[in-house]
């Protein structure tokens, strides 16, 4: 939306400046743009006069000027200069714009420098208005009147120095697209005194032939008011300058004074008009939907064919306008143009919505109408739209002929003044709250508010607060700190497992994992290779078809992010996301997961070593670094029982008895070709809420438990049955002991082919190293000893194995 200074001021008595405008404008919600100010371009053009004109002594076509010049402005110190002019109505006294060395010429875009034409020295320029963006006329130098005052500024002189303002407005106020909206926001703010608009009515002077008549299924919604007058013997010159220089500004072409007026009153009042010219009317309007295969020409030169439901005004022989769009090429205004039908009605903003985005035809008249345009000021605007067309093209004016009444958008709210003080967080005196929502148009009837039928976006108690906040200015808002209930620290704010979520993240962060942030809908075959995919938990109305249904779990997301990865040559990853993953469409089914995801190698090649791809234990030992960092016990048992996405046999889940704390292991070969990632690729999915809480609930840490005592390892290497996991040793050696044993940890396997022929066919050999830490005695060769016999004895009982020779 763009206006100028100079029609804002039509609407708005202010001395305040433009920057001032602009600032006040942008606080109240309707955010400046862009301003564009002609003094900052056409600024260093003066009037000036050509002392004398003679022939250039090496040119036919130039002429050498001696140009009088004010480089400091009427009154000031005059300055002769010479000028090399190739215009053939430079002549000797001439009074026209010269643009001295240095100023930059928006028509050529060319930076003056004094120059040498021809061997002649020329200083500056005698300008044309087209080389000031003024108009296209390039004829000849600009010509003044003899007396026009030496060394101004020509845009002063001219009146074009009139400052143009845009404005982004939001689609909740559809009264800022008229220039008045503006200037009533503004006076409310204390800017100015808001220039009321005075509707006399026009006397109709004979009966107006053509009628108009809705159809009557759109009467009750697509156009419940339409009304017009026809104009006789009106005379369809160029619009006066002043209307055209507005126009011109705001990026309209002047068209004809009747085309112009429209517009004019489009963006002045946001009152949208139309013109039919009259001679090409056949009998009487009809507002009615488009017929199938109906076509249009409209103005813009195109032929749209129409389809049903879409509203058009029509005489006897087809559409001549697409209602409240475009109006048609064939009843359109021109020069020859003696009568018209002054057309000002109310459509529908959906209806016009649709069809405009059907058909893809964008026209200031569709923009205004589809977010909401007064319903009340229809006849009004006919009123004076009629008296300026009087006024400019002259002729006289039949009776108003309508069809429906305007709707009544008649709604009262409640005002709290209590309620707005808190909710704003300012302390806005009651009388001020009262006067903001007057002098915006709101009819206070006590504590009853309605709203002006210009405001359809005011639709409840909140929407007052914000007008009276809204001119108030947020920008008062002070900081002020919140009232303490009760003295003391302060109770925690996150819950525990809001804290777990942090620490999980900083955890596993600073292991060295990207962050991954994935959608929680994914597509219905990625969710059945994870569990899920069930109707249960399908999207009503997915935005894709890749979105179709709740992730059950985040490795989805994770592979779907490698894969894109590795299609643009990376590799090596290390990924992990925390987050909802859903096993039921219900509110509260679903859990916290935290999941990681690492793909190629472990680390780069070095000069030390060769490239050494992931494994199972790297993810194992991830997992249990985030166990361990949300308090997971440090004894805990790892199960083979994996969900069908794992590798059988290189995964585990690591819990206490039924409760699941974590899987981890190789994503299944399946999984991977199906997402199409390129392995090996090991993860770790925490199940964060299954962690037990501690039993001491303290905000401190505990006490840190060390012993002074020397610790004691023992190796062990036991035969077993090939079969048999190395995990079953190390568990069943843990359990000898509780409270002595700090540590199992397998430190050698020999198995294979080498291994069966010392030790007899399917055997193998298992080496674990136990750690003893004694607590309050250091441990004798007895004590040792019958540890270690116990550590036999539970191994080779739950192995079906013996200590190797």
């Amino acid at each position: 939306m763009k206006f100028t200074l100079s029609w804002l001021k039509d609407h708005l008595e202010t001395e305040a400046g433009t920057e001032a405008l602009a600032e006040a404008l942008t606080d109240l919600g309707l955010e400046v743009e862009g301003i564009e100010d002609p003094a900052a371009a056409l600024g260093p053009f003066r009037i000036c006069r050509v002392i004398e004109a003679v022939q250039h002594p090496n040119a036919d076509r130039l002429r050498v000027c001696r140009v009088e010049t004010y480089p400091e402005g009427p009154g000031g110190r005059t300055e002769e200069v010479q000028v090399v002019c190739g215009a053939p109505n430079a002549r000797t006294g001439l009074v026209g714009v010269f643009a001295p060395p240095g100023t930059h010429v928006p028509g050529t875009g060319v930076d003056l420098k004094p120059g040498n034409i021809r061997g002649v020295d020329s200083n500056g320029m005698l300008c044309s208005e087209r080389e000031l963006m003024l108009s296209d006329n390039h004829d000849g130098i600009i010509e003044l009147p003899a007396d026009a005052p030496l060394g101004v500024r020509y845009i002063d002189w001219k009146g074009v120095n009139d400052p143009v303002v845009e404005i982004k407005v939001t689609p909740n106020r559809p009264d800022a697209l008229g220039i008045h909206g503006i200037a009533r926001d503004l006076a409310a703010r204390g800017l100015g005194k808001l220039k009321p608009v005075t509707v006399t009515p026009v006397e109709g002077k004979f009966p107006t032939p053509i009628a108009v008549h809705i159809d009557a299924g759109l009467k009750a919604k697509g156009c419940p008011h339409f009304a017009g007058r026809l104009i006789r013997g009106v005379t369809n010159g160029p619009s006066p300058d002043w209307m055209q220089a507005r126009l011109k500004a705001i990026g309209l072409r002047p068209i004809s004074a009747l085309v112009d007026i429209t517009n004019y009153f489009t963006f002045g009042l946001n009152r949208p008009l139309h013109v039919f010219d009259a001679a090409k009317v056949r009998g009487d309007l009809h507002i009615r939907p488009a017929r199938e295969g109906e076509t249009l020409l409209a103005l813009d030169g195109k032929t749209y064919t129409l389809t049903p439901g879409q509203m058009v005004i029509a005489d006897d022989h087809g559409p001549e306008s697409l209602a409240g769009i475009m109006g048609g090429e064939t009843s359109g205004c021109t020069p020859e143009t003696t009568d018209v039908f002054l057309e000002s009605a109310w459509w529908d903003p959906i209806t016009i919505a649709a069809t405009g985005r059907a058909l893809k035809i964008n026209s200031d008249a569709r923009y205004r109408f589809e977010r909401g345009v007064d319903p009340a000021f229809t006849l009004p605007g006919l009123e004076l739209a009629t008296q300026m067309v009087l006024d400019l093209c002259g002729g006289e004016a039949g009776t108003v002929v309508q069809d429906g009444a305007p709707i009544d958008p008649t709604r009262s709210y409640r005002l709290d003044p209590a309620r707005v003080v808190s909710l704003v967080g300012m302390e806005i005196p009651e009388a001020s709250q009262r006067a903001t929502l007057e002098a915006l148009g709101f009819v206070l009837d006590g504590n009853d508010v309605t709203p002006p039928s210009w405001r359809p976006d005011i639709l409840g108690d909140a929407d007052l607060v914000e007008e009276v906040a809204r001119i108030a200015s947020l920008t008062k808002l002070q900081g002020a700190p919140m009232a303490r209930t009760q003295p003391g620290v302060p109770r925690p704010i996150l819950t525990p497992l809001q804290v777990r979520e942090r620490t999980a993240r900083r955890t596993i962060a600073a292991l060295g994992y990207n962050e991954c942030v994935t959608y929680s809908f994914i597509d219905a075959r990625a969710a059945a290779l994870f569990g899920g995919g069930t109707d249960a938990v399908r999207v009503e109305n997915p935005i894709s078809s890749e979105m179709t249904h709740l992730r059950p779990d985040l490795l989805p997301g994770l592979l779907a992010a490698a894969a894109r990865n590795q299609a643009r040559g990376f590799m090596d990853l290390a990924l992990f996301e925390i987050g909802p993953a859903f096993h039921g469409g219900e509110p509260g089914e679903q859990h916290l997961q935290a999941a990681g995801l690492l793909v190629g190698a472990a680390a780069g090649r070095d000069p030390h070593g060769s490239r050494r791809m992931i494994d199972v234990f790297d993810a194992k030992a991830d997992a249990e670094a985030v166990l361990a960092a949300l308090g997971a016990p440090a004894r805990v048992q790892i199960s083979r029982k994996v969900a069908q996405w794992w590798h059988p046999g290189r995964s585990g889940v690591i819990g206490l008895g039924p409760n699941a704390m974590a899987t981890f292991g190789e994503v299944h070969p399946r999984v991977l070709q199906a997402m199409e990632v390129k392995g090996p690729a090991v993860a770790f999915t925490v199940l964060v809420a299954n962690i037990p809480a501690p039993k001491v609930k303290t905000p401190t840490r505990p006490a840190l438990a060390i012993s002074d005592l020397q610790a004691v390892e023992r190796d062990f290497a036991f035969v077993v049955d090939a079969r048999v996991e190395a995990l079953t040793a190390v568990n069943a050696a843990q359990g000898a002991d509780k409270a002595l044993i700090e540590s199992v940890r397998v430190f050698d396997q020999f198995a294979g082919e080498k291994a069966e022929a010392q030790m007899g066919s399917g055997k193998k050999s298992i080496a674990l190293t136990v750690r003893l830490q004694p607590q309050d005695k250091t441990l004798t060769e007895a004590e040792i000893e019958a540890v270690s016999a116990k550590i036999i004895e539970k191994v080779t009982k739950a192995t079906g194995g013996s200590l190797r020779a």
